[in-house]
Parts: C-alpha cells; sequence; structure tokens
C-alpha cells in the first residue's frame, strides 16, 4: 500500500465584515463521472478554518473534487439586512488534485455579492 502525504484544507474570510467566516458549514465531495459523493461535512471554527484537514493524507487520492460551502446560511446570520433570496446560497467549488505528495488548500473570500476562490498554500 502506498502512503502520500497530501491533504486538502480550506479557510474561509468574510471580506465584508473582515473577519474569519466562522461557524460556516462545507461539504466535500468526490466527483466520479456524474455521481456526486460525498465524503463528509465539517465547520469553520472561530479562525474560518475546519480544525482538521477536510481530507487527511489517509483518504487522499487523484481526482476531481467539489467543496460546498453553505454561504447562505452564514449571511443570513452575519448579514441580516439582506433582503430574501439571498444574491449568494451555496457556493460549490470544483477542482482538481493530482499530486498524492501536496497540500491543497482552497480558500473562500467571502461577501454577500460577490467571492473568490485560489490554490493557497
Amino acid at each position: 500500500m502506498t502512503t502520500t502525504k497530501g491533504y486538502l484544507t480550506t479557510h474561509v474570510l468574510d471580506t465584508a465584515l473582515g473577519l474569519p467566516a466562522s461557524g460556516m458549514h462545507i461539504d466535500l465531495f468526490y466527483l466520479d463521472g456524474d455521481r456526486h459523493i460525498f465524503i463528509r461535512s465539517l465547520v469553520t471554527n472561530d479562525d474560518g478554518r475546519t480544525d482538521s484537514p477536510i481530507l487527511p493524507s489517509d483518504e487522499f487520492r487523484q481526482g476531481v473534487y467539489e467543496l460546498v460551502f453553505k454561504a447562505g446560511d452564514y449571511l443570513q446570520e452575519n448579514a441580516p439586512a439582506q433582503d430574501t433570496p439571498l444574491f449568494l446560497s451555496d457556493i460549490p467549488i470544483r477542482f482538481g488534485m493530482n499530486d498524492l505528495d501536496a497540500h491543497y488548500h482552497v480558500p473562500l473570500l467571502l461577501s454577500p455579492f460577490g467571492y473568490s476562490t485560489y490554490r493557497g498554500s
């Protein structure tokens, strides 16, 4: 059996408030063709990070993944003056991981009307 060193993390920052996005629910899926295979759900802590890697080394494998950030629920609690329906709700970010020994970091920079992401470190 081959041991990998790769793992996946995330970090969510609320750019409108200038703070980490605490309490945001995030789902992780592995994509196999048209199938979305649910892996796990985690919640961000006070630093806007999850307490453990979203995908630890012992579960890491190459492929296409999708993180679904439950931004609508977070925004309703932290920016309640918005009209409904909210402009942003669930934010899916699809990405590929091919290096079995790499740390993949997929952060989300969020405001009520926009977001961005990138491959971080």
